[in-house]
C-alpha cells in the first residue's frame, strides 16, 4: 500500500510539472502574438487553454481521490497541500496568458509603440523565467532557488514602472489611445503572472520547511483562497 500511495504522489508531481510547461507554452504564444500583432496565433493560445484546464482538473481529481483514500501525514500532506496550491497557480498562469492573446485580438492592426512592446516582452521573458525557476524549485526541493523568485520578480516590477513612464508620455496621442489602455492590462497581468510565480516559490518554502511564510507582498492570500 505503501508503493502504492508513493507512486500516485510521484505521478501527481509529474502531471504537475507537465502541466507548468504546457503553461510555458501558452504564455510563449501570448508573447509571440503580441510581438508580431497575429490573430490566429492568438486564436491558438485561446483554444490551446482548454489542454491547460483538462490538465488541471486531472491533477485536482487526483489529489481528491488520494485524500479519499489515504491519509496522508507530515512531508505527504505537505506535498499534497503544495501540489493543490500550485495546481490553481498554474492554470491561473494560463488564464492570464489567455487574457494577453484576446488584449492582442482587439488592437491587432495597431503598431502601438516599439519602446513599449519592448518593455512588454522584457517583462514576459522575466515571466517565463520565473515559471521556470518556481518549477524547478518545486521538483528539486530546492528552498534556494525558490526564495530566488523575489528578485526576479523585482525585475518585472521595474520593467513595470518603465512601462507606466512612458504610458504617461504617449497616452494623449488620439491614434494610439486604445492601444495603449490595452496594453497597460497586458502589463498588469505580465506582472500577476509574476506573483503567482513567487506564490509556488512560497509553497516550495512551506513544503521544506513545514511553516509558510510570503517571501513580499507581491503574494496575494486571497489568490490561495
Amino acid at each position: 500500500m505503501r508503493v502504492s500511495f508513493q507512486e500516485e504522489l510521484d505521478q501527481l508531481e509529474a502531471s504537475l510539472q507537465e502541466e507548468g510547461a504546457l503553461v510555458l507554452r501558452v504564455l510563449r504564444g501570448a508573447l509571440n502574438a503580441l510581438a508580431q500583432r497575429d490573430v490566429e496565433l492568438a486564436d491558438d493560445v485561446i483554444a490551446f487553454d482548454d489542454d491547460v484546464d483538462r490538465q488541471y482538473l486531472r491533477i485536482e481529481e487526483g489529489i481528491q481521490s488520494l485524500l479519499a483514500r489515504q491519509t496522508p501525514v507530515a512531508t505527504d500532506l505537505r506535498l499534497v497541500l503544495a501540489m493543490l496550491h500550485t495546481n490553481l497557480h498554474l492554470e491561473r498562469m494560463a488564464d492570464y496568458s489567455v487574457t494577453i492573446a484576446k488584449l492582442t485580438k482587439l488592437v491587432a492592426d495597431v503598431e502601438g509603440d516599439p519602446t513599449m512592446l519592448q518593455t512588454l516582452q522584457e517583462m514576459g521573458e522575466r515571466a517565463e523565467e520565473m515559471i521556470s525557476v518556481a518549477l524547478d524549485s518545486f521538483a528539486n526541493r530546492d528552498l534556494e532557488a525558490a526564495e530566488s523568485l523575489v528578485s526576479l520578480d523585482e525585475l518585472i516590477d521595474r520593467s513595470n514602472r518603465r512601462f507606466v513612464e512612458r504610458v504617461v508620455e504617449i497616452v494623449g496621442e488620439p491614434d494610439l489611445r486604445e492601444w495603449v489602455l490595452r496594453m497597460v492590462l497586458v502589463s498588469r497581468t505580465l506582472e500577476r503572472i509574476g506573483d503567482h510565480a513567487v506564490d509556488v516559490g512560497e509553497q516550495v518554502a512551506y513544503l521544506l520547511t513545514a511553516e509558510f511564510r510570503e517571501f513580499t507582498d507581491a503574494s496575494h492570500p486571497e489568490q490561495r483562497a
